[in-house]
C-alpha cells in the first residue's frame, strides 16, 4: 500500500538500496504529523521460489536497531533511580565476580555512547582507548549494560520493555525470538543460519529481535510524541527525552558521531555521523547491520522506517553514504 506520491525521493532511495543490497525483500513506512503517508513493500521473505511476499506483518531482523529498546531500558532505570547517574562508574553496579581492573574509570555514559574503549578479543577484554576520549562501535557495551540493568532493576531488558511497552500498548509484532513462523524473513547472506543470531536467550541482551516495519514506525511515533499515544500520556516523557538527548562526552575530535543513549543524535554535522546533511538538528536515528533504519525528525513531525533482509554490506557499498541519503531524501521530499 502506497498512500502518497509526496515521498517519491525516499521511495526511490529505498528502491535503489533494495536493488544494491544482497537481499530479497524491503519495506518503507513513513508517518508525518501522526498520519500514515507511505507504506510500501518489495519482494519476498527469501530467495525460495515459493517464498512469502513481504507484507504488513512481515517481521525483519533489525540487528543494532534493537539498541533503541535497550536505550529505553537504560532510560527507564535512570528515571526510576535504579541507576543513579549516567556518570556512575560501571564497577558500582557489577558484582565482585564480574569486576575487571580494565573497567575502572568507565561510566554508564561511556557504555551507552560507544565511548567506553573496551573490546573483546579472543575471549579477553582489552582496552582500545581511554574511556571518554574516542568512539568505537563494539558489542561489549550492550553485554555489560544488560548485566547492569538486570542487577539494578531485578528485571531483564526484555522484561522491562515488555511490561512497559509491548504488553500495555499491544505491540504484537516486536520481540526477541528463538522460534519462527512464515511471517519472519530469512537474513540473506548469513549462510548456515536461517535466522541470523537466533539466540535461545530471550532476555534482550542478544541480537535476536525482530519487528514489522509498521510496528517499528509505531515505536518511532512513541518517541516522536514523547510517550504519548493517541493524545494520552502512556509512558513518562522523561524516559524518551533521556534516550534521545545528546549524551556523549566532549571529544577532541569533532568528526566523531554524536549519541544519546545508543541513538545517533544530530547536533552538528559530524563527518562520521550516520544522519544526512539535510536532516535538521534534533533528529535521531538508529541503524542495524541488516540496513534496517528508524529515523525520527521532531521538527518535521516525521518518522521514517526502511527495512531489508540483508546481512552486511556487499563489496563497494558505502553504508554511511547510503543511510545519509535516506534521511536526505526524506528532507528533499518535504521541500
Amino acid at each position: 500500500m502506497e498512500l502518497s506520491t509526496t515521498f517519491k525521493n525516499v521511495i526511490d532511495s529505498v528502491d535503489n538500496t533494495y536493488q544494491t543490497l544482497d537481499c530479497t525483500g524491503a519495506a518503507l513506512v513513513i508517518y508525518q504529523n501522526n498520519e500514515l503517508q507511505v507504506e510500501r513493500y518489495w519482494g519476498k521473505h527469501s530467495a525460495k521460489e515459493d517464498a512469502r511476499f513481504v507484507q504488513s506483518d512481515t517481521k525483519f531482523h533489525i540487528a543494532s536497531c534493537r539498541k533503541s529498546y535497550v536505550a529505553f531500558a537504560v532510560a527507564y532505570a535512570l528515571h526510576h533511580g535504579f541507576i543513579q547517574s549516567l556518570d556512575d562508574e560501571i564497577l558500582t553496579y557489577l558484582p565482585i565476580s564480574q569486576q575487571n581492573e580494565l573497567y575502572k574509570g568507565t561510566t554508564i555514559r561511556h557504555l551507552v555512547t560507544h565511548s567506553h574503549g573496551l573490546i573483546e578479543r579472543n575471549g579477553e577484554v582489552v582496552r582500545e582507548f581511554t574511556a571518554g576520549t574516542s568512539w568505537a562501535y563494539r558489542d561489549i557495551n550492550v553485554e555489560l549494560i544488560a548485566k547492569i540493568i538486570q542487577l539494578a532493576t531485578k528485571k531483564t531488558i526484555a522484561e522491562i520493555v515488555t511490561d512497559e511497552v509491548f504488553t500495555p500498548l499491544h505491540f504484537t509484532e516486536t520481540n526477541w525470538y528463538n522460534t519462527f513462523d512464515d511471517t519472519f524473513v530469512d537474513v540473506i547472506g548469513k549462510e548456515n543460519n536461517r535466522h541470523w543470531a537466533a539466540s535461545l536467550n530471550l532476555d534482550g541482551s542478544k541480537k535476536n529481535l525482530y519487528t514489522s516495519a509498521r510496528e517499528l514506525a509505531k515505536w518511532g511515533l512513541l518517541h516522536l510524541n514523547n510517550g504519548s499515544l493517541n493524545g494520552k500520556q502512556v509512558i513518562d516523557s522523561n524516559i524518551f527525552k533521556l534516550a534521545t538527548t545528546l549524551q556523549n562526552p566532549s571529544y577532541s575530535n569533532a568528526d566523531l558521531p554524536e549519541n544519546g543513549i545508543f541513538w545517533f543524535v544530530k547536533d552538528t554535522q559530524a563527518n562520521q555521523s550516520e544522519i544526512g546533511e539535510l536532516v535538521p538538528n534534533g533528529a535521531y536515528q538508529i541503524l542495524g547491520y541488516t540496513t534496517v533504519t528508524l529515523l525520527v525528525i521532531p521538527s518535521e513531525n516525521i518518522v521514517a522506517v526502511r527495512a531489508f533482509n540483508s546481512y552486511g554490506n556487499p563489496g563497494g557499498y558505502d553504508y554511511l553514504k547510503d543511510v545519509r541519503a535516506f534521511g536526505d531524501a526524506v528532507m528533499l521530499d518535504l521541500k
